[in-house]
């Protein structure tokens, strides 16, 4: 059975248990030192409060030794937890089972990033007519936090890549387009009193589920009115208050309830910002109408998450080199967020293209065809070879 070249590194990688709860250092510091052995530039950018928590810039510099501009290939280092599934393996002890790799993270993103590190001597043996940068974030699968850190960091560092690669799990398509992720926390905090005083009382979870059918109301126009991309599976907004946690007992009145509210906004829709003010605007109205009641109550208003969606261009120079390099073309948007929208925003012309399914991705035995992994091989020296200058020289 043929294997992927680059299976001890994505063996390792696989190994180091990067949940997103836990430092991601492991796995940055290997890549640092492969950096580190080959002589690349690198940048480790610490969390600005969690020391085991980085990202990382490597730099193969063209020919002429130029750092700037070229294509950046970008993975996140974290994966998400494996308490309360049932693997029928080792979730960080990977395993080849009838011609998959199965382990956590090994299409999320594990894989993709291997793959790019294992590289990383070809491509410094090459005499290349743009740098490739390897980026690595942390926090991807919390709501992208690295990957908005990151594209501040790069632009600090004068990096200026003109493309990138997200390689998510794509199977190895071209994927040009996804929906932005907004995601809300509403506390709302009233007047607590023995249910039998109710009317003295400001009732949190009852302002609450006023907020919550508000926000169903809104989703159900999305819904009905649109606007439209038939691009995507769902092809509207879509919005959900879906975790709700209020009150202590049945016979007192809540003093307090809170509220996460999940938006996914296709490009269509308009600003994020837009969307996330106009929610903030119903929690405001509830907000009056508790302190009609009392004074004292209030309602906060907090932004967990928010990453921009992804509309690249048909025609764009990321979609053509993905396909040239042997990308699969797609038409499909989809309705999962990553970090390309965080470099798109930022001026990078991005698509996402890696290897797997996102069907496996996050699941109980989460695994990567070992073909798969082959063709992102295939895609990563076809372009350090269309990369290559002749004798070193343009």
């Amino acid at each position: 059975m043929d294997t992927p070249r680059a299976l001890t590194w994505i063996t390792r990688l696989i190994e180091a248990d990067t949940v997103s709860r836990d430092p991601n250092r492991p796995v940055i510091d290997m890549v640092v030192a492969e950096a580190e052995r080959l002589g690349l530039v690198h940048h480790v950018l610490p969390h600005a409060t969690d020391p085991g928590k980085a990202n990382l810039v490597v730099t193969v510099p063209a020919y002429d030794g130029a750092t700037t501009g070229g294509i950046v290939l970008s993975g996140h280092s974290d994966v998400v937890p494996v308490e309360g599934q049932e693997w029928a393996s080792e979730p960080f002890a990977p395993e080849i089972r009838d011609g998959r790799l199965y382990g956590r993270g090994s299409a999320d993103m594990k894989g993709f990033i291997g793959i790019c590190v294992d590289r990383l001597a070809d491509m410094a043996a090459t005499p290349l007519s743009e740098p490739i940068h390897l980026t690595l974030t942390y926090d991807e699968e919390v709501g992208c936090r690295g990957g908005d850190v990151l594209v501040k960091e790069i632009a600090d560092l004068g990096i200026a890549p003109r493309i990138a690669f997200i390689g998510e799990p794509s199977m190895m398509e071209v994927i040009r387009g996804h929906k932005s992720v907004n995601c809300m926390e509403v506390t709302f905090r009233g007047v607590a009193a023995h249910s039998s005083l109710s009317p003295r009382a400001v009732n949190a979870v009852e302002h609450a589920a006023s907020f919550i059918t508000r926000v169903r109301e809104r989703a159900d126009r999305w819904r009905t009115e649109g606007p439209f991309d038939h691009e995507f599976v769902i092809p509207h907004t879509t919005g959900g208050s879906n975790l709700v946690r209020g009150g202590i007992a049945f016979n007192t009145v809540a003093e307090e309830c809170r509220v996460l509210v999940d938006v996914r906004s296709i490009p269509a829709e308009g600003p994020r910002e837009d969307i996330i003010d106009e929610i903030r605007g119903h929690a405001s109205q509830i907000e009056q109408a508790m302190q009609a009641e009392d004074a004292s109550a209030s309602v906060t208003f907090e932004v967990l998450a928010s990453v921009p969606g992804l509309d690249t261009a048909p025609g764009s120079p990321a979609t053509l080199m993905a396909h040239e390099l042997g990308g699969i073309p797609s038409d499909e948007k989809v309705t999962y967020a990553t970090e390309a929208g965080q470099f798109s925003e930022s001026g990078v012309d991005a698509v996402i293209v890696g290897p797997g399914d996102i069907a496996d991705a996050h699941t109980a035995d989460e695994s990567v065809a070992l073909e798969q992994l082959m063709a992102c091989e295939a895609f990563i020296d076809n372009l350090v070879a269309s990369l290559r200058v002749e004798n070193g020289a343009g």
